[in-house]
């Protein structure tokens, strides 16, 4: 009995293994040939029009060969390496395709198809023989900030009205950081002074919490950093001496509101000058909170940052007032940089600014492509006004 029902379900599993492939590689332009043909050798019956018999057989005979075009062997495997996936603006990206035979059988030839960013890149793949490699070499210039994303390869086989086609992925997707213009900022030294969880600044004073060195005494040194054990073993009077320690917790935050700014300059200026800051900071070891839009992080160093700036969008729908948004999150900030464009008001930065703990220093940079280089001080904050990028090294020194 058991073999009988098997026998009974085996036609209908083979016809689903058969349908499976048709329903899916036909393009909806194959079924409109189908449809096509259908119909017209459905009317040339009653009507007796030779050009609907004409229609139906040319459409039939482009499926028949779009079939026969799709079938084949593409047991095809792929690598994409991609020669530096963190570039700045204008460098060349190398980009490798290896494909392989690892089957038994030759494979027919194929086209592959690797998405870049909004572009694609499409390149033949010919037939290789068992254990065949082909190598295929692509390359783009990075023209604008951007987190791009790199593939998934596909590889397509079918014919070239698009009928049928059959489409297999084979690697993942990855990412390659276009990083934002930058420029080297004289160090930030500005934070809170003997704190336990500092670092040392290399600045030798006479009082501090990390001990460097003696040294003999001067009139009108602190007899309480005297060093009695070495005077007594050098006949002279020893002072302490020690390294000044600051600890300078950072909080980043630009507007991602494409309405704060005049135009897309403007906005890129202002993602620019974020990440100068944002790099001179991590690179001095200092901890630093960054906030663009939804996102909220601690970047480990320069290069993890710089990549968050590459994918920085305007979102409309940002929070206005930018420290209440992350306040929770940065509370034990020393240090402030808020990043906007020329349409945010000194009103906006003095609310922003009231929502900070006293003793913050708050800094409200904004960009503005056609506006001159300033500085505003106000009670309890700094407006620091550039019109372009080389304009940040200055306005820093002078905020230091």
């Amino acid at each position: 009995m058991r073999r009988m029902n098997a026998a009974r379900r085996l036609p209908h599993r083979i016809g689903r293994r058969c349908r499976r492939p048709v329903f899916s590689n036909v393009s909806p332009v194959g079924w409109m040939a189908v449809l096509l043909a259908t119909m017209s050798a459905a009317a040339f019956v009653p009507l007796g029009w030779h050009e609907l018999l004409a229609i139906a057989i040319a459409a039939t005979s482009m499926l028949v060969a779009a079939v026969a075009l799709s079938l084949g062997n593409t047991a095809f495997s792929a690598t994409v390496e991609v020669s530096e996936r963190h570039v700045a603006i204008a460098d060349t990206v190398h980009i490798q395709v290896t494909v392989r035979n690892d089957g038994h059988a030759s494979t027919v030839p194929a086209s592959g198809v690797l998405p870049i960013g909004t572009g694609h890149e499409r390149f033949a793949i010919p037939a290789l023989a068992t254990g065949q490699t082909k190598r295929i070499d692509l390359a783009f210039t990075a023209v604008a900030r951007a987190a791009l994303p790199i593939g998934p390869l596909s590889l397509r086989k079918g014919d070239p009205f698009g009928l049928v086609r059959r489409e297999r992925r084979l690697t993942e997707r990855t990412n390659a950081f276009i990083h934002p213009r930058t420029i080297a900022l004289a160090p930030l030294d500005a934070g809170i002074p003997r704190d336990l969880e500092g670092r040392p600044s290399g600045t030798i004073v006479d009082d501090d919490l990390d001990f460097h060195g003696l040294r003999e005494y001067e009139p009108g040194d602190d007899m309480r950093n005297a060093h009695w054990l070495s005077s007594a073993k050098t006949g002279a009077l020893m002072i302490r001496q020690y390294e000044a320690t600051r600890r300078t917790d950072t909080t980043l935050a630009i507007s991602v509101n494409p309405h704060d700014y005049a135009n897309a300059e403007e906005f890129e200026l202002a993602v620019s000058a974020h990440a100068s800051i944002g790099v001179r900071c991590l690179s001095q070891n200092h901890p630093v909170t960054v906030h663009a839009g939804r996102r909220h992080a601690s970047p480990n160093g320069p290069m993890e940052f710089l990549d968050m700036c590459s994918a920085i969008e305007p979102d409309s729908d940002d929070e206005p007032n930018l420290v209440r948004g992350i306040l929770a999150d940065a509370a034990g900030s020393s240090r402030w940089f808020i990043t906007v464009g020329r349409n945010r008001s000194v009103e906006d930065a003095r609310r922003m600014a009231l929502a900070l703990p006293r003793g913050t220093t708050c800094v409200v940079l904004r960009a503005d492509v056609r506006g001159e280089r300033s500085i505003t001080r106000h009670a309890g904050f700094v407006v620091a006004t550039i019109g372009d990028l080389d304009d940040l090294p200055t306005i820093m020194g002078m905020l230091a």
